[in-house]
């Protein structure tokens, strides 16, 4: 079965995202790690996730491209590039410098950009980003370690990243339905902008775009413009109606863990939470700037505690404490630690039996899943908006990796009621 739908995301909880939203549109998806090698999984929509999004900016476009390669190879007929629905990034990239190097691969001259995705609180208005009713530089976006958010216009923010020109679809044409968006893509098209952003403030705004954009060779955005996508399949004759059948996975066993690396609001928030409910280790890495100590000092405090019940093993840490880390060590390498101390106690978690995993933070979730050695994650169903349980194949692990900003306060003891 020929792709339908190729996708390269910028990290690995950003695919889980965009894949969940697809599946319940009754697509089937696989996520692979890394660019792949050989044949791709059989399936409706491949998803390749890279750590792309604060890497070098010629490692980003080069792995985004290799991937591109590997999709167009495979039969896909649309390219998706997906990035954070907070649009996360710098004034030097990556996701203009990645987008300008897609739309020269297909020769196609023009993409929209669009990372709404309302049922988690993210809307675009006439070119401003919210998170919630607050801007986007204004709701402690701004204080990310790794990709400070300051400034809540996309179209400024892309402009700073791009050669190209940026153009702007605003909320009264949005309001009036495909057809309208449709011209006005068309119209920036063709009066020379590279790209448009797109405003966006509830579901159906995002479904009409999807509509809009049935025929483009490239989408750029967050998982929430994909809800309109599987139709457009449908509607060609190429998608038959599967019901929840696309979300199959196999029944879940085994020990059962959490671990957190995300320093966001969220999650800060759900590890209190889990704290007054189920084991909770946090760790100091500005007390302990050793990965191999951060580790053993978790393996030791999992001794006898790995069962049924999650336990959670968080390194989060709010922005005063990070900033000071990344004072002492340099931001890169503040970012590393963590990463490997995790990854470590990842390990150790599934050679004790854990066969439930629940990861927070994108940069996280992509050292735990290579440090697991996962190649490639079948999509299930949702746990919160944005957030699937997976199956790792053939390792028989069930994940769930979290962004940073998704999931109710209760998260972590939710995702193991499912």
């Amino acid at each position: 079965m020929p792709v339908l739908l190729g996708c390269i995301a910028d990290d690995f909880t950003g695919a889980t995202d965009l894949a969940n939203t697809l599946v319940k549109g009754g697509m089937t998806a696989v996520q692979v790690i890394g660019v792949p090698e050989g044949p791709l999984p059989d399936a409706d929509v491949v998803i390749v996730a890279l750590k792309s999004r604060t890497a070098p900016v010629g490692v980003a476009v080069g792995e985004s491209l290799a991937a591109a390669e590997a999709l167009l190879k495979a039969g896909a007929r649309q390219l998706f590039f997906k990035y954070c629905s907070t649009f996360d990034s710098t004034e030097a990239g990556n996701i203009g410098p990645v987008a300008d190097a897609l739309v020269q691969r297909l020769g196609c001259g023009f993409a929209l950009a669009n990372p709404a995705f309302p049922t988690n609180g993210r809307t675009v208005y006439q070119g401003h980003l919210f998170v919630g009713g607050m801007l986007l530089n204004e709701s402690g976006m701004e204080n990310h370690p790794l990709t400070p958010m300051k400034d809540a216009n996309l179209v400024r923010v892309l402009s700073r990243q791009t050669d190209g020109t940026v153009g702007l679809v605003p909320f009264v044409t949005v309001e009036q339905g495909a057809q309208a968006i449709r011209k006005a893509l068309t119209v920036l098209k063709e009066s020379g902008r590279r790209y448009a952003i797109v405003d966006a403030v509830t579901d159906a705004h995002l479904v009409a775009i999807g509509e809009a954009a049935s025929e483009h060779a490239l989408i750029t955005g967050g998982s929430g413009i994909a809800m309109g996508l599987p139709a457009n399949f449908r509607a060609k004759g190429l998608l038959p109606e599967r019901g929840d059948s696309a979300a199959e996975l196999p029944p879940m066993v085994g020990h059962a863990a959490v671990l957190a690396g995300s320093c966001s609001r969220a999650t800060l928030g759900q590890i209190g939470f889990a704290r007054d409910h189920i084991p909770t280790l946090e760790l100091d890495a500005l007390a302990t700037p050793d990965a191999g100590a951060l580790a053993a000092q978790a393996m030791a405090w999992l001794e006898g505690k790995l069962g049924a019940s999650p336990v959670l093993v968080a390194a989060s840490a709010p922005p005063d404490k990070v900033a000071a880390l990344q004072a002492r060590l340099g931001r890169d390498a503040a970012g590393a630690l963590v990463e490997h101390a995790l990854a470590e106690v990842a390990e150790y978690m599934v050679r004790q039996g854990v066969k439930r995993l629940v990861v927070a933070g994108g940069e996280t979730s992509g050292a735990v899943v290579s440090r697991l050695g996962v190649t490639s994650l079948r999509i299930g169903r949702e746990i919160d908006p944005g957030v699937p349980w997976t199956y790792a194949e053939p390792a028989g692990l069930h994940l769930a990796l979290k962004s940073g900003n998704f999931g109710t306060r209760d998260f972590f003891l939710k995702a193991f009621e499912q």
